[in-house]
């Protein structure tokens, strides 16, 4: 086994977050269904209905006629605010043929276990039924009970910079209709948010509040130019998917598929300090892809395909990775499971989710490799070449490595390889040894239960995870992951840990590594735990 330096790459993307929020109703996530992702295909341009059939709205002042308000009724499981029981949250929709289809936004309706529609503003609800989703594009098709209704249909010209839009909905729930004015401020823009990644998005200034989510931005003579689905009041700035992305996946709606979905209410999720990300699943779609993973509510998705997910704020890497496959295609994940202190490991359309290993989990203590037993005779101070770390450890292990700790050229720290043979030790689970870094650099960029993460990933397939331990030894505090039977039932003990300083946690990111075969290096391990320290300036 080739124990790994570090992908500075993937902690970059630490760096970036998003401040939008959706436009919706709901205080809670919003669920999803169905298939692993479809690629997105190119559909022709929806026909301008109204010089085709009747009932076709005309003007603007008929777009209430065949704009809808919908409450979505179900339980999610909230990251802020846990269980929400029988939740209800309302958004808008657009009706788009006279049969009673609808389109709203995903995070409106998804997840949810009773639809109520009302058209218009009427009095009355009506019972609807969601066809199709697509989580990524965060669109959602709806059959609206029984026929005949007035319908809109698309702007048939350039949406440039500076049209005249109006924004139609029923906003903060209130059952009366709402037009807002203003233009299209940027003609093309990022689609990418915590609960989506849409491609194809304009960005306009007619104000949306929570309730406009899956309403229509019209032109002058009410033609829908996008669909809202998120905004920030704060800086005015508003945002409609195009008609592009709805064309890309109407179809297959239509025929009652999920499009770039695995059935969950998704959110991605961002700690302060960087240590965990990826998508939080707010609910489950009975049946779904994700139903039958074993994943639930409350669970955090922080793998899939072993690419990090959430690493940004947003729901890009994922929706990228259902991008790139087929819905029925065999997708690996790993899950981070709060609730029972569970990390899970499993496949979409494949094996079932079942425990890695457990962290914290307050009882037992890392167990001994191969009940192999030995001595060493003493231990001596080791020293990196900059004189900026040092650790003790045992006086056989007489091959030592001071370079620097490099990742793509760059030095980000000090290194400090340990070992009888470092060969045997870097190429094989035959030889214990110890690995020393520590950066400051990282320190700017990551949390230490982030670091233990990426770098877990390097030995899960080769050992048995045993549990997450929390480390604080009066300097230093982190974690550390405890892995048995490494290459084989009966071979090597593994730890990695990863620690900051109390007194300054963010001025250098410790990461130790420690190799062992007999009960003697055990005892190291714990020497090397005791004696490790920076003490000079790290390159």
């Amino acid at each position: 086994m080739n124990k790994s330096k570090l992908f500075l790459f993937v902690i970059l993307l630490l760096l970036l977050s998003s401040a939008l929020t959706g436009c919706g109703g709901k205080s809670t996530p919003e669920v999803a269904t169905q298939p692993v992702d479809q690629a997105a295909t190119s559909v022709p341009a929806l026909p301008t209905l109204s010089s085709v059939l009747p009932g076709a709205v005309s003007s603007l002042q008929d777009v209430k006629t065949a704009t809808i308000q919908i409450q979505a009724e179900g339980t999610f499981l909230d990251p802020a605010v846990g269980l929400v029981l029988s939740g209800a949250g309302r958004g808008s929709g657009l009706i788009i043929d006279p049969s009673g289809l609808a389109i709203t936004n995903n995070h409106v309706v998804t997840g949810a276990g009773l639809l109520k529609v009302w058209i218009g503003g009427e009095a009355q609800s009506r019972n609807a039924r969601i066809l199709g989703v697509s989580e990524c594009s965060d669109l959602a098709l709806i059959d609206i009970d029984g026929d005949g209704y007035p319908f809109l249909s698309w702007h048939s010209g350039a949406v440039d910079v500076g049209l005249e839009v109006y924004a139609a909905g029923f906003p903060l729930g209130d059952p009366e209709f709402t037009l807002t004015k203003g233009i299209v401020s940027k003609a093309r823009t990022s689609g990418a948010m915590s609960w989506a990644s849409v491609t194809d998005v304009l960005e306009h200034d007619a104000t949306i509040n929570p309730g406009n989510s899956g309403g229509p931005l019209i032109d002058a003579d009410g033609k829908v130019v996008g669909v809202n689905f998120a905004g920030s009041s704060g800086t005015g700035q508003f945002f409609a998917i195009k008609q592009e992305e709805v064309n890309s996946v109407l179809d297959q709606l239509k025929a009652g598929q999920n499009v770039n979905s695995i059935g969950v209410n998704g959110q991605a999720v961002l700690s302060e300090d960087g240590s965990i990300a990826g998508i939080w699943v707010a609910s489950i779609a009975s049946g779904s892809i994700a139903d039958k993973s074993g994943l639930q509510a409350g669970d955090i998705i922080t793998l899939l395909e072993g690419v990090l997910l959430g690493q940004d704020g947003t729901m890009s890497a994922y929706c990228d990775i259902l991008r790139t496959h087929n819905p029925d295609d065999v997708l690996s994940m790993e899950v981070l499971r709060y609730a029972s202190g569970e990390v899970l490991t499993g496949q979409l359309n494949g094996r079932e989710l079942e425990t890695s290993f457990v962290f914290d989990p307050g009882v037992g203590d890392p167990g001994t490799p191969n009940n192999q037993t030995g001595t060493y005779s003493g231990y001596v101070l080791a020293t990196d070449d900059y004189s900026a770390i040092n650790v003790e450890i045992p006086a056989e292990w007489a091959e030592i490595d001071g370079s620097p700790w490099v990742d793509g050229g760059d030095v980000i720290g000090a290194s400090i390889y340990a070992a009888p043979s470092l060969d045997g030790f870097v190429n094989s689970w035959g030889t214990p040894g110890v690995i020393f870094n520590a950066s400051d650099d990282l320190a700017r960029l990551a949390g230490y239960q982030q670091l233990l993460d990426l770098y877990r990933a390097d030995y899960i397939g080769s050992c048995k995870l045993d549990a997450r331990y929390d480390y604080n030894d009066g300097f230093y505090r982190g974690k550390y992951d405890w892995f048995d039977n490494c290459g084989g039932p009966g071979g090597a003990s593994f730890m990695l840990l990863t620690a900051v300083p109390i007194a300054d946690p963010t001025s250098s990111l410790i990461l130790v590594q420690v190799q062992m075969v007999s009960s003697a290096d055990v005892d190291v391990a714990q020497h090397i735990l005791d004696t490790f320290q920076i003490v000079g300036v790290l390159p």
